[in-house]
């Protein structure tokens, strides 16, 4: 598979990265590791991004200053970074060639060379994995890599590690990647939208199941008044499941179009990928989403009765 990826890389004058839409810090700094990468081997490439909405925790990676919201090429191939399909890339790119990189589970493989792992903890476990024994990783590179480890293991509390997660970040240090550096960076870089949303959030927490599942419900108008943006309800799903007696989160953002959904699950038994998949969305076992047309207030009934479901099969077993 690697002699391909260089196969394609080789043919073409021109390189597209792509990260998805609403990005979050595994797409960035996967994007970005890969386009040094590239970058050092004298490549032309570009990274970009559809929704050019950042959060303030991935603005100190080296190269974010490069990323655009628009595709300059026009004969590229692209590279999609974290995209489980095509619709998360968000530019039309229709007749290109498309290298996928992701480890989200039920990826639909829409590449025509597809580096998929969906036991990897991040996208970028996943190119760090494929790339290191053949391109160089020097600091620049592996402080992204790890960045983006780092902000999907949600500083290594996610219910998916290993052993070998620790030994890729351990391997990512030893190349240059500063862990302190990062670790200030993610979690202390809030902006002050993103406080104020937080506690409007956290106001209308809400209990279900016997305190089971907690659901947080966000709004235009909330996001408004606290002068945030979508980036800025990046960090409200963890505290969905942060209650000693919760076993499941979700959260809901009404946008404008469509209501965006995020589940999560404290234990990896409890199975939040089959629920968002009847939605037409995907993810992770502990970790998915799916976008919706639906009225909220219905859809969290809805919601409700498939968790549910979840977790009297998992207690009958």
């Amino acid at each position: 598979m690697i002699k391909k990826f260089k196969k394609l890389i080789d043919n073409y004058k021109y390189i597209t990265i792509i990260t998805h839409i609403n990005p979050d810090a595994d797409t960035i700094g996967t994007g970005l590791g890969i386009y040094h990468i590239l970058k050092n081997l004298g490549k032309n490439v570009e990274i970009v991004n559809f929704s050019y909405q950042f959060s303030n925790s991935v603005k100190f990676l080296r190269g974010f200053d490069k990323i655009k919201n628009r595709i300059d090429y026009k004969d590229s191939i692209i590279i999609a970074c974290d995209c489980g399909d095509i619709g998360r890339i968000g530019f039309d790119i229709s007749g290109r060639d498309i290298i996928n990189i992701d480890h989200h589970y039920g990826n639909s493989n829409f590449g025509i060379l597809n580096i998929i792992d969906d036991k990897a903890v991040s996208a970028s476990q996943v190119a760090y994995q494929f790339l290191k024994d053949d391109f160089k990783i020097d600091r620049v590179v592996a402080e992204c890599f790890y960045t983006a480890l780092v902000s999907d293991t949600q500083s290594f509390r996610t219910n998916n590690l290993s052993d070998e997660t620790f030994k890729i970040a351990s391997e990512l240090i030893t190349k240059g990647a500063n862990p302190s550096k990062v670790a200030q960076n993610l979690t202390q870089k809030n902006s002050l939208a993103s406080i104020r949303l937080l506690a409007k959030a956290l106001d209308k927490f809400t209990l279900y199941l016997d305190g089971e599942v907690g659901v947080i419900v966000v709004d235009m108008d909330m996001m408004s008044s606290c002068g945030a943006t979508i980036s800025d309800t990046d960090a409200l799903a963890p505290y969905t499941y942060s209650l000693a007696t919760t076993e499941i989160g979700v959260l809901i953002i009404k946008l404008e179009d469509k209501i965006k959904v995020s589940l999560r699950a404290k234990n990896r038994h409890l199975d939040m990928s089959t629920i968002a998949s009847s939605f037409g969305g995907g993810g992770h076992r502990s970790a998915s989403g799916f976008r919706v047309d639906i009225n909220y207030i219905d859809l969290i009934e809805i919601i409700i009765e498939k968790i549910k479901i979840v977790l009297e099969e998992y207690a009958s077993k």
